[in-house]
């Protein structure tokens, strides 16, 4: 397991996570299903820039011409490897993908719980012109089972926390909901999670 100090940006991390995808439990038992079906509900067929993509667990699962970026190397190559398109965070602005307006959703799944207090916007903000007037954020973060269970994680981020980086970020929120399991499930259950629910209506303040 990756120490807090080695943080996101190793190959240990990208092994961490393929491995804990390869389990062969969660493949037998579809544990992902229900996120996925819960992430079409919440993107439909938008085009989506996944930010913290990882090794794509969830950018696969996205719509055709959506495109994951992420700051670890590794990860970036092991979606490649999977067939879909990715980018490290130096990469993208220089590809043919990153157009002004061209996604209309954004999802951070398990991004920001990662970062610095008050990093989700400064990691965010740079992508908002590539997204088209009213797209979707979606963001997501571990509750408290789940914030213990890595210890790369560095902040615990809330409904409260994820609502005011929206507004930092010129987003209104529409929808904050417990998923699967309502909110007490968090502190016993490692993967519910804290799913926010924005619509970009402007730059960033």
């Amino acid at each position: 397991m990756p120490s807090a100090a080695g943080g996101t940006s190793g190959r240990d991390y990208t092994d961490r996570l393929i491995r804990l995808e390869r389990a062969r439990w969660k493949r037998v038992l579809d544990v992902q299903a229900p996120y996925r079906r819960n992430l079409r509900r919440l993107l439909g067929d938008r085009v989506v820039l996944d930010i913290g993509c990882g090794v794509g667990r969830h950018l696969e699962n996205l719509p055709p011409g959506s495109v994951g970026v992420d700051h670890n190397a590794d990860s970036v190559r092991a979606c490649r490897e999977r067939g879909l398109t990715a980018f490290t965070s130096d990469e993208f602005p220089a590809a043919s993908e990153a157009r002004p307006g061209a996604f209309t959703g954004l999802l951070a799944a398990h991004l920001v719980e990662h970062l610095p207090p008050g990093g989700g916007v400064e990691v965010l903000a740079p992508y908002l012109p590539y997204l088209a007037p009213g797209a979707r954020l979606v963001l997501i973060c571990p509750q408290q089972r789940g914030f213990r269970s890595d210890p790369t994680h560095t902040v615990f981020v809330d409904d409260e926390a994820l609502a005011a980086m929206c507004a930092e970020l010129g987003a209104e929120v529409v929808e904050q909901s417990s998923f699967p399991f309502p909110r007490a499930a968090g502190r016993w259950f490692t993967h519910n999670e804290f799913v926010t629910v924005a619509v970009h209506r402007g730059s960033a303040s």
